[in-house]
């Protein structure tokens, strides 16, 4: 059965689309009331990305209440180092605590690579009940974190300012940190690609902290790897392409070297304006984002005015899907969300020529 929308898979392939499509990192979250009702039920947050039917709830949560053109797996990047025995809990407002970092090269040489289907079950039958329940409506985003982000979570045994052992380990250790990276590369393949064959119909790699490396370190020890994992990816499924974006949080100066790795759709924060960085990559990859979350803060007119400056900056065509530059904050209002998602669908139809999707000259 065919999707009722696919404007993300269109645009992130830049076919063309009637409307931008949108959904926003973090769409599923504390935000909702209804999200943090679930949450509570559930216990505590892991309870929530463990149990298959509660993250399939909390997935569908932002579909049933805006028109989003994409749901995005509810689960946790830290799933992988979970899977490898470092002890994954949630501290209630402190974020992510592994009780086993990694600190000597015995540990790291221990590390096993999980089996998805087996260690990481409840995230592929997730999946499977999520695109049950989606019955074809929009697509299901899949994702994980890219080898050198889960590395410094993995090391640190937590959230960090000052990446203080892993930049040790890195100038210290290089082939250490490379063993690390190399071993998450390939949980990672096993990982996306049952995400794929359980259902997922695109991919998202997260490498949240790309942008505390200086440019030679990010290009050996973060976007090496993303290359890996993309030369590794099922990249078609049932006959259907499987788009892949990378997000390098703070990466705008590395476009160049993203746009070459061979993914479909770059993710972009804030820090840049869209229309520059269509000019550097041209038609090679599709852009995604890219507004400041703290915009919603603002009054629905500056947010609509916001939504028509980026759409205005990226221009006539397919190629960009709107999202935020980062996740949605907590304490953001609800009704502003409605106020975006409804802005981009509005203001973005001029941008577009209209199509017949049943048209494959579309």
């Amino acid at each position: 059965m065919p999707l009722k929308n696919d404007r993300l898979l269109r645009a992130l392939q830049r076919q063309p689309v009637d409307v931008t499509p949108v959904w926003i990192m973090r769409q599923a979250g504390r935000y909702l009331p209804e999200y943090r009702a679930t949450r509570t039920k559930a216990g505590n947050f892991l309870t929530l990305c463990k149990t298959p039917e509660l993250a399939c709830e909390v997935t569908l949560q932002p579909l049933t209440r805006y028109p989003l053109d994409a749901a995005i797996l509810f689960s946790d990047i830290l799933t992988i180092p979970d899977a490898m025995g470092l002890g994954l809990h949630f501290n209630e407002g402190e974020g992510p605590v592994l009780t086993q970092p990694l600190r000597t090269k015995a540990q790291i040489d221990q590390l096993g690579i999980p089996d998805p289907n087996i260690d990481l079950k409840y995230v592929m039958d997730a999946i499977t009940l999520i695109r049950r329940e989606l019955a074809e409506t929009v697509p299901l985003i899949g994702f994980a974190g890219s080898p050198w982000t889960l590395a410094t979570y993995m090391i640190e045994g937590g959230s960090t300012k000052h990446f203080q052992h892993t930049k040790a380990l890195l100038f210290e250790q290089p082939q250490l940190m490379h063993n690390l990276l190399h071993k998450l590369a390939q949980a990672l393949v096993l990982y996306l690609n049952a995400q794929v064959a359980a259902g997922a119909q695109a991919l998202m790699l997260f490498d949240t902290w790309g942008g505390v490396l200086t440019t030679r370190d990010y290009l050996e020890f973060s976007l090496r790897y993303l290359k890996d994992i993309l030369q590794g990816l099922t990249r078609h499924h049932q006959g259907q392409p499987i788009p892949i974006i990378l997000f390098t949080k703070d990466g705008s100066e590395w476009l160049e070297h993203l746009a070459a790795t061979g993914c479909d759709a770059i993710g972009l924060d804030w820090k840049i304006p869209i229309g520059q960085a269509r000019a550097r990559v041209g038609r090679q990859v599709a852009l995604q984002g890219n507004m400041d979350p703290g915009i919603l803060y603002a009054s629905p007119d500056r947010i609509r005015q916001e939504v028509a400056t980026i759409l205005d900056s990226f221009g006539q065509g397919s190629g960009h899907v709107f999202n935020l530059g980062h996740g949605i904050h907590p304490q953001v209002d609800p009704e502003k969300v409605a106020v975006l998602i409804n802005a981009v669908h509005e203001l973005s139809a001029g941008y577009h020529q209209p199509f017949n999707k049943l048209d494959p000259q579309s």
